[in-house]
């Protein structure tokens, strides 16, 4: 499928401790307030919320060329045993090695190849002495819902399921590595396409020799369906589930998914 491209620019703000760099093209009037959940909360653009490690906001916003957008604010925290301790500091070795300038970079690079995933907007770091916080501002998934929640209400037919494995395997195929790929990272919107989210610690691996990461990315996958299954008191999970998605995963053609791509 051809898509019209558009010339983006990004920009790079510094005041004192605080550095962003976000979308020109997309956000005309930013100020690093926009990364500050406070900032929306003023403004009455806090839609709704979700609750993980820690709270994502969702924004509906106007801008001076009264264009709406529908934004997703996330504040990096972490998790384990590390998150008791220390919850959202991490020690800082330069801006481009953050977690919020690498999820930005890497989802720049998911939007070059078109693969379904939010577009990154803005991103800022507050260093403070040899730490930093950060937070990230990307695009929201319309009318989307993610497969914990669609799977808490009804079950999905089995071609739903192949096209889960199918795009799973497109992120696979151009090398897309997802640190945390589980069922509530995964998007079904209106029309039952499928988008990844959340690619906090992904990297890029173009090794052809070792693909062992991506077999370890299915079965980090499968231990979440069961770990919601066995947590949640209705949700939609079988073991035939499972194989109609390996199904879509493992008979995705390549040849078709690079011409999809085009």
């Amino acid at each position: 499928m051809t898509q019209a491209i558009t010339r983006t620019q990004f920009s790079k703000l510094e005041q004192d401790n605080v550095t962003c760099f976000f979308n020109q093209t997309l956000i005309t009037d930013f100020t690093a307030d926009m990364l500050s959940p406070t900032y929306w909360q003023q403004k009455d653009a806090v839609t709704g919320s979700a609750q993980g490690r820690g709270t994502t906001w969702f924004v509906a916003y106007s801008d001076n060329n009264s264009i709406q957008h529908d934004w997703v604010l996330r504040h990096y925290y972490r998790g384990g045993f590390m998150g008791k301790i220390n919850k959202d500091s991490y020690w800082f070795t330069g801006l481009e090695s953050t977690r919020a300038a690498c999820e930005f970079a890497l989802l720049r690079h998911i939007q070059t190849l078109q693969l379904p995933a939010p577009e990154p907007l803005a991103y800022r770091v507050i260093q403070q002495g040899l730490y930093y916080k950060a937070d990230l501002l990307s695009s929201r998934i319309k009318h989307a819902q993610d497969l914990v929640a669609t799977l808490s209400e009804n079950p999905l037919a089995d071609n739903i399921w192949r096209r889960i494995g199918a795009t799973i395997k497109r992120f696979h195929h151009h090398g897309i590595y997802h640190h945390d790929l589980n069922s509530h990272n995964i998007l079904l919107d209106e029309k039952d396409q499928v988008f990844l989210i959340d690619f906090d610690r992904g990297e890029l691996r173009t090794n052809p020799v070792n693909n062992r990461w991506k077999q370890e990315n299915m079965a980090r996958l499968q231990r979440s369906f069961l770990k919601e299954f066995n947590k949640l008191e209705q949700f939609y999970f079988t073991d035939k589930n499972w194989q109609a998605l390996i199904t879509g995963y493992q008979s995705a053609n390549i040849l078709d998914i690079e011409k999809l791509e085009q």
